[in-house]
């Protein structure tokens, strides 16, 4: 409709209802004295004018083939501005190559604050592990391969038992190893978001005060796991017999698709007790509400970030098990040999450091995706962008008030 009176936009279409009248057109041509108006009898039928694609010398150029009239120049339209970025990613919502690269950016902007933290606790975890290895771990017993097959059996379940009862320790140094890199890259990672360096000593004087609440969100998911599990496997356990069988594996699948269903819906849980200082209860309702809509993003975004760390892990940790290996005797006298190798101190020294490598380079890049995941989820549902650019002093976002992100 084009009912404005006294104005017609050139080359208007005739509106609802009408045929044009608001349109100047001549009647007749004009005489030769011009008394009235030379038109030319070939006029363009209304609604098809077409403006010209050159300016005139001296003229402002009108709107471009397909432009309109009224737009900006040079290309009709203002597009959007981009992102801020004050720190190591743009605050906008991010895809999955922005928080990956925003977690290597972190490590490589604050790589001394950030080597520092994963090289301590690598260093002491690996030692630990060592230690344990070599001095708390039994030796698994060997199976006979003339017993019986009760015999075996019997074996077999004594076996599972000494691996299982060997790996509590190595489980839970990698539990406290998690939870203080975890708690401290938190720190640093929110930081890094809106520019901001931070020490060691001022991210390990942030997260102190939740390191408790964290360790009992920690320990809380793996039990969760491990019950989920239980009460999965106990049918078919108590059945026995084949379709008992079939029942533990009908109950590992079920139980395995739950436990994996809650971890991801609480896999923000940790930078919610940290960066929102809330209880363990709270975080876990934190994470499932910013979760919720998003979970297959998450998951895809999180299994795919662990298998390249993954991959990274084995083609680190493959050249220092060779090394490892062929400098200690007795590893490779029983590779050798075909029989179960008994490793040395110069093997579990040399795969510790390889694993120190790994774990400096793994820790910080998890822990910054999880981090970015965490603030990206809460760009999409809560504008925390404009508070980031305001903590973080982007010019006209006004006064920057605390760090939104830890509510100070």
């Amino acid at each position: 409709m084009n009912d404005t009176p006294g104005w017609t936009s050139p080359g208007s279409a005739p509106s609802d209802g009408h045929d044009g009248a608001g349109v100047p057109r001549p009647t007749t041509p004009g005489d030769a004295n011009g008394s009235a108006p030379q038109w030319s009898k070939d006029q363009p039928p209304a609604g098809q004018w077409t403006p010209p694609t050159a300016p005139v010398p001296g003229q402002a150029p009108g709107p471009r083939p397909g432009q309109g009239w009224g737009g900006p120049p040079p290309q009709g339209n203002w597009g959007r501005p981009p992102a801020a970025k004050p720190g190591v990613i743009p605050l906008r919502p991010l895809g999955m190559g922005e928080i990956l690269d925003g977690a290597v950016s972190t490590m490589r902007t604050y790589w001394r604050t950030v080597l520092t933290i994963t090289v301590t606790v690598a260093l002491i975890s690996q030692t630990a592990d060592i230690l344990v290895q070599r001095f708390l771990v039994p030796t698994p017993p060997k199976i006979d391969a003339d017993a019986s097959p009760d015999e075996a059996l019997a074996q077999l379940g004594d076996t599972l038992q000494t691996s299982l009862v060997g790996s509590i320790p190595a489980i839970l140094i990698l539990l406290m190893a998690t939870l203080v890199s975890a708690a401290l890259l938190t720190v640093v990672i929110s930081r890094a978001v809106l520019g901001r360096p931070v020490s060691l000593g001022a991210a390990w004087q942030e997260a102190r005060p939740r390191l408790l609440r964290l360790l009992g969100l920690t320990l809380l998911l793996p039990l969760m796991s491990a019950a989920i599990m239980l009460v999965a496997l106990l049918p078919g356990l108590l059945v026995g017999s084949a379709a008992g069988a079939a029942l533990v594996l009908l109950g590992a699948f079920g139980g395995l698709t739950v436990v994996i269903w809650l971890m991801v819906r609480f896999s923000l849980a940790t930078p919610a007790l940290m960066l929102e200082r809330q209880g363990i209860v709270p975080s876990l309702k934190r994470s499932a509400k910013l979760v919720q809509g998003a979970w297959w993003r998450i998951f895809g975004i999180t299994l795919l970030t662990q298998l390249m760390l993954f991959l990274v892990a084995m083609i680190i940790a493959i050249p220092f098990s060779i090394i490892g290996i062929a400098l200690d005797g007795k590893g490779f006298d029983g590779l050798l040999s075909g029989s179960t190798p008994e490793f040395g101190w110069t093997f579990l020294i040399i795969t510790g450091i390889g694993g120190v490598v790994i774990n400096a380079i793994t820790y910080p890049i998890s822990a910054g995706v999880t981090v970015l995941l965490y603030i990206d989820q809460r760009i999409r549902r809560e504008a925390l962008d404009l508070e980031l650019a305001r903590a973080a002093g982007v010019p006209g976002y006004g006064p920057a008030p605390g760090d939104p992100a830890t509510g100070s």
